[in-house]
């Protein structure tokens, strides 16, 4: 294929010329003369493809909403604020390394570059959506983009509260019932007293500064969807493979948004030669490949974060209790514009262990959040700036011991044919305590420094030949998690145990066929909550025939299966409220506190479904007991009978014709152009994709109270590693974020039948696939070297 020349553009700042080529699927292949030029080149494609999301995350990150959107955004800007990097500059650019803020730099300035060059033609070059919202993007500095930290997938005081307030109510055994924890552990409680006064709302704040932006009323946008995350990858071992290559593949599941969260570059300059997906406001690439490394990356949802309940001063609200002294609270006070309005002032208040999120002065209480992620060199992602050209699997596991956040399972295989895994992130050493509960601030729980990588679980070569993560517990035997708890919070075996069968088996693995299992749907926890309740069967139910046609499912939730259909709604919105109900009597408890008991075992996400709790309630019935039979069938009967009801009320029609496609189902919505009555019709949302599988499946599809799938993978890819051109990608709906572009919703149609394509990495298969080319050249201001 020839590419068209789209002639080319004067840029300040570069060295010399560099060349942009567009591959048919819209990834800048670039190829320049120095790194500089590249990852300048890397911020202005970005921009270029992507500005107004952005613009939009760096506003929102700095806490400079207010200023273009007006007075609803200033709780928002304030939250975000209080969670910006506040620490010392030097030490946090040296934390990543010595090339970091070059980098950083050269992106920036290529971003920069991109919004002058727009403002000169705003009408034809700007996004539209700043047109439709009244406003300019901004100009970058470096520092913002190590000062945003509420960009990334960090844990776990959310998990901290809930608990919390689950074992001061409902007592520990409840607490079994609703954690998702693994494996089970005795609960301690540090000091039950600072428990005491700790509500829902005590995250108000900490919410609101990772919440997006929500545009519900301005434009007549539709609120956006938020979600839990995952994620998973694999390295397999030549040994395994078909080709007698190392296979790697990954597919993190984040919220399915317009525009993707993921962004595809290629950068090529004397020494560095990478390719893959990073986050569109950051240059280099965190997932993908170098010419002789690929890796991947999934959660490890590591406690970076600790919530400290402070007594104040009976006569002060300004100072709390630490060891034997009233401490006053750091106070800062930040002015901000306000669109439409006076300038404000923005009141932040900080102990030592981190920003006040929660102060009553009525109980005397306040509640700050200790974060790992506010310590120096932890602004999300930006340390895969360290492996961008590493040789071999030694040199990408040194390459991690400057990695920080968020806690990530990093898989890797170089050419020559070794792999391997390891847990990275910055743990903090907790003496005596484990960081599942809330702890006073008053000096007992303090953390002791940080372990090194080199303390932190990994392998190299397994013997099993693969390796495997999907954000399960995966502590090797062994492993000391006493001395410096990773967590108590890990995500559900399912995917993992799905993808261990498959990867243990006997057929060999190869690029095609992990493309096939990141969107493969076998429910293995779904099959087996089925098999713990067989012994019901033929006992007369007056749903007998459902529920022999559910037990006669294979567990595949396919867009076309109806068992699939009816066993999701029955046991996410029947069948488990009814199990919580009869479990809160067998433990103990009573009427006047089961509304708060069904609040906390219920669980108001439903974007994992996440089985085990089902699973634990199903347990505490004897089902080889006559009248423990009796009453769960009839509760199944009961339950499976309402299902059907919603059902015939959701989908109406002929029942035998019902399937799970019909109602799950993924619809993008723009978020500022969903209801603009000017706009395009492909512009407000794209066309409804069905969906299989569940929260519970390797091609994890969650979903909204209303079925929309806006959780899974919209980013996936499985490398052939050392036969680069054979890598296999997608990325929906599309490379751009502009809804004029052809590639805003171009690969919509291929993710939603589970494909890929071939992602091109040889000059000879970057031209076969171009379609087009940009020459920027240097200005008249030309950096001087």
């Amino acid at each position: 294929m020839t590419a068209s020349p789209i002639g080319s553009l004067p840029l300040s700042g570069l060295d010399g010329e560099v060349e942009i080529v567009l591959d048919r699927w819209g990834v800048p292949h670039i190829y320049a003369g120095t790194r500089h030029d590249a990852y300048l080149a890397q911020g202005f494609q970005a921009a270029r493809d992507r500005l107004f999301q952005i613009d939009l995350w760096r506003r929102r990150g700095l806490g400079l909403l207010s200023e273009v959107f007006g007075t609803r955004f200033l709780a928002q800007d304030r939250a975000t604020r209080l969670f910006l990097y506040r620490g010392d500059m030097r030490a946090e650019w040296l934390a990543y390394g010595n090339a970091t803020r070059d980098v950083v730099t050269a992106f920036v300035s290529g971003v920069n570059a991109f919004v002058g060059w727009a403002m000169e033609a705003p009408d034809e070059r700007l996004p539209p959506e700043f047109h439709a919202l009244g406003h300019q993007p901004a100009r970058w500095e470096p520092d913002d983009v190590v000062r945003i930290r509420t960009h990334g997938l960090l844990y776990n005081a959310e998990q901290e509260l809930a608990r919390a307030l689950t074992v001061r109510d409902l007592g520990p055994a409840a607490e079994e019932l609703r954690s998702v924890r693994e494996p089970h552990t005795d609960l301690a409680v540090p000091d039950a007293a600072a428990l005491t006064h700790l509500s829902d709302d005590v995250l108000d704040v900490y919410r609101l500064a990772f919440a997006p932006v929500d545009f519900t009323g301005l434009a007549g946008a539709a609120p956006p969807a938020t979600a839990p995350s995952g994620s998973n990858n694999w390295v397999v071992a030549p040994d395994r493979t078909a080709t007698g290559r190392p296979v790697l593949a990954n597919d993190p599941h984040r919220a399915v948004t317009v525009p993707s969260l993921r962004y595809l570059t290629h950068l090529e300059a004397p020494g560095m030669s990478v390719i893959g997906a990073g986050e569109p406001n950051l240059p280099g690439v965190s997932i993908g490949h170098n010419g002789r490394v690929a890796f991947g990356l999934t959660i490890w949802p590591v406690d970076h974060e600790d919530l400290y309940v402070y007594e104040l001063h009976p006569d002060d609200d300004t100072r709390y209790r630490h060891r034997d002294n009233w401490e006053r609270f750091t106070a800062v006070e930040e002015r901000t514009a306000v669109a439409g309005g006076a300038e404000e002032t923005l009141h932040l208040a900080y102990t030592r262990h981190g920003p006040v999120i929660h102060l009553d002065p009525a109980t005397r209480t306040a509640v700050a959040v200790r974060a790992v992620w506010l310590e120096p060199g932890m602004a999300p992602y930006l340390a895969s700036l360290e492996y961008q050209d590493v040789e071999d699997v030694d040199g990408f596991r040194r390459a991690l011991r400057r990695w920080g956040a968020p806690g990530v399972n990093q898989v890797f295989a170089d050419a020559t044919g070794d792999i391997g895994w390891q847990g990275c992130g910055l743990v903090p050493r907790r003496p005596g305590w484990d960081g599942a509960l809330p702890v006073p601030g008053d000096g007992r729980f303090e953390w002791d420094g940080f372990l090194p990588l080199e303390e932190l679980p990994g392998v190299r070569n397994p013997e099993a030949g693969w390796f495997s993560t999907s954000n399960e517990e995966n502590l090797p035997e062994g492993f000391d998690n006493d001395r410096s708890t990773i967590t108590t919070d890990w995500y559900s075996h399912a995917r993992h145990e799905r993808l261990s069968g498959w990867l243990d088996g006997d057929e060999p693995v190869d690029v095609e066929g992990s493309v096939r299992m990141q969107g493969d749907a076998v429910n293995t926890h779904g099959r087996r909550l089925l098999d713990r309740l067989r012994p019901l069967t033929g006992g007369g139910m007056r749903q007998e025939q459902e529920w022999v046609a559910l037990q006669g499912w294979d567990g595949v939730e396919s867009t076309t299966s109806r068992p699939t259909l009816v066993f999701q709604i029955w046991v996410r919105r029947h069948l488990r409220p009814w199990l919580v109900d009869r479990c809160l009597g067998r433990l103990g408890i009573g009427a006047e506190r089961a509304a708060a008991a069904r609040h906390r075992l219920l669980r108001a996400d439903t974007l994992f479904s996440d089985l085990r709790p089902d699973l634990r309630m199903v347990e505490m019935f004897d089902l080889a007991d006559e009248a423990d039979a009796d009453l769960v069938r009839a509760g199944v009967d009961e339950t499976l009978g309402a299902a059907l009801a919603e059902l015939a009320t959701l989908l109406g029609g002929d029942p035998a014709g019902w399937t799970w496609g019909d109602l799950h189902r993924t619809e993008l919505r723009h978020a500022v152009f969903t209801h603009a009555p000017d706009a395009p019709e492909r512009w407000r949302s794209l066309p409804s994709v069905a969906r299989p599988g569940s929260g519970d499946t390797v091609g994890l599809t969650g979903h909204d109270p209303s079925f929309n799938a806006v959780m899974g993978s919209s980013f996936r890819v499985a490398v052939d590693v050392g036969e680069w051109d054979s890598t296999r990608v997608l990325n929906s709906p599309g490379q751009s974020g502009d809804p004029r572009s052809p590639h805003y919703a171009d690969q919509l149609e291929m993710w939603g039948e589970g494909g890929a394509f071939p992602l091109a990495y040889t000059r000879a298969a970057v031209e076969d696939a171009a379609v087009s080319r940009l020459v920027l050249t240097p200005g008249t201001d030309g950096r001087r070297r």
